[in-house]
Parts: C-alpha cells; structure tokens; sequence
C-alpha cells in the first residue's frame, strides 16, 4: 500500500536565479558591513563630542567618566537606566567577543541635524541614538551636558 512520491526536479534556471540572488545578498551585505554609519561622512558637522569610559562599581552602579581627565560625569544607580545599561552591555559584548579591553573611550557626539551617536572607538560599531526615541536620547544627551564632577 506505499505509493512513490514522485519527486520534481528544480529546474535550473530556477536554482541558478535563486543562487545569484543569494551570493549578491551576500556581497552586498559583506560591502554594507565596512561603511561606519558616520554623520561625518555625509558633511554633518559635530556641535558637541565628549569622549566616555563606562565601569561597573561593585554596588551594581555604572560609572561615566570624562575619557580626558577621568573626573565622573554620571552614575547610573542599580535598577535605573535600562537603555543606557542594555547599550553599553551590547558594546561591551562586541567588545569582549573581539578580545578587546576597556581602554579605548566611547565618543558622544551631537550632530547638527539633531542626531546623537555614541562610538565604540574600540569596534568603530556606532549606535545612532535618535533610533531609540525621546526619551532614551535624552538619557545620552545628558551625558554632553553634565559638568565634571
């Protein structure tokens, strides 16, 4: 009582389209990968860059310190900040699977359009913070503005 399933070749002109859809993909996308989201690029300029460093204190808080002189900028207190801690957490990550360490700042940068940006000057990954709403930008915006402390 079995039956043969009759198997269907594709046809080659089908396998050979959809074979050259894929490899362009993947050229395409390997390409895309090498150009930095970089407002600079496009002729905006910068109206405020700060450069960052990031550390856990041993109370769960995270530490911003001005990379120029190490005076503290912010402290992001435990359980508060989600979007600050899952941004630099992902960076961090990307850092760590790079075998990378802590020494190189990450650089804030307001641009004249209204974007913000912070750069893992470490991976050169960039993460456009406009993307993530009002309020989360604002976080980040804060970080320009607060004085030395």
């Amino acid at each position: 009582m079995s039956q043969a399933v009759p198997q269907t070749a594709m046809p080659k002109a089908l396998a050979l389209g959809v074979g050259i859809i894929i490899a362009a993909t993947m050229v395409l996308v390997t390409m895309r990968r090498d150009i930095p989201l970089d407002p600079a690029r496009a002729g905006v300029p910068a109206l405020q860059v700060r450069e960052l460093r990031f550390a856990d204190r041993a109370d769960g808080a995270v530490v911003a310190t001005d990379a120029r002189d190490g005076r503290g900028v912010a402290v992001f207190d435990p359980g508060t900040s989600g979007f600050v801690r899952g941004t630099l957490r992902g960076l961090s990550r990307e850092r760590k699977r790079e075998d990378l360490g802590p020494e190189r700042p990450f650089r804030l940068t307001a641009w004249a359009d209204g974007r913000l940006t912070l750069e893992d000057t470490a991976t050169g990954r960039i993460v456009e913070m406009t993307a993530f709403g009002q309020t989360n930008q604002q976080t980040f915006r804060g970080l320009l503005a607060s004085k030395e402390e």
